[in-house]
C-alpha cells in the first residue's frame, strides 16, 4: 500500500471514530450554545449579536408539526432575536435557509436521522423547553424555516420568511 493511501485510510478511520459524537441527535438537550458563534455569510443572512437585535419574535412549535406563526416578514438589515418554544413532547428544531438547502438537509436527515447539526441559523429545542436564536437578515428575498428532524419536514413543519429591501 502506498504511503498516501495508508495516510488517507488512517484519516478516514480517525474521522469515523470521531463522527458518532458529532452526529448524535437523539433526545438529548442541544439547547446549549457554543461560546463563540461562527459568523458565516449565507444567502439568507448572517449570525447576529443579541445586543444588536432590534426585534424579538416568539415562535411556538408543537407535535402537530406546525410553527406558530408560520409566516414572518422583516426588513433587510434587521437583526432578530427569535424566542423558540417547543410546546410538544418531542424534540423539535428551527433551521433557517433556502428551500433547496432545507430540501437537501431534510433528505440527509432521513438517511441519517441521528445526525447532529449545529450552526448559528438553527436551534434544537427539547420538549417543553425554549431557546433563542439571533439572526441578521442582511439580504432581501424569500427564505424558509423548518424542523428537519426526520419526518417532521415531510409532515409540513415549515414556514416562510420574507425580507424586503
Amino acid at each position: 500500500m502506498k504511503f498516501s493511501s495508508a495516510l488517507t485510510l488512517v484519516a478516514a478511520c480517525a474521522i469515523g471514530l470521531a463522527a458518532p459524537a458529532a452526529f448524535a441527535h437523539g433526545s438529548e438537550d442541544h439547547a446549549g450554545k457554543p461560546a463563540a458563534v461562527r459568523k458565516e455569510q449565507k444567502d439568507w443572512g448572517i449570525a447576529g449579536d443579541a445586543k444588536s437585535a432590534t426585534r424579538t419574535v416568539t415562535l411556538a412549535m408543537d407535535d402537530n408539526m406546525r410553527f406558530t406563526p408560520d409566516k414572518l416578514a422583516f426588513k433587510q438589515g434587521e437583526t432578530v432575536r427569535f424566542v423558540i418554544r417547543n410546546q410538544g413532547k418531542l424534540l423539535h428544531e428551527l433551521v433557517i435557509g433556502t428551500k433547496p438547502e432545507l430540501d437537501a438537509h431534510a433528505a440527509m436527515m432521513m438517511k441519517f436521522p441521528g445526525m447532529e447539526h449545529d450552526e448559528p441559523y438553527m436551534a434544537h429545542i427539547p420538549a417543553g423547553k425554549s431557546s433563542d436564536l439571533v439572526w441578521t437578515f442582511n439580504r432581501a428575498g424569500e427564505f424558509d424555516f423548518a424542523c428537519l428532524i426526520a419526518g417532521h419536514y415531510q409532515a409540513g413543519m415549515v414556514g416562510k420568511i420574507s425580507v424586503a429591501r
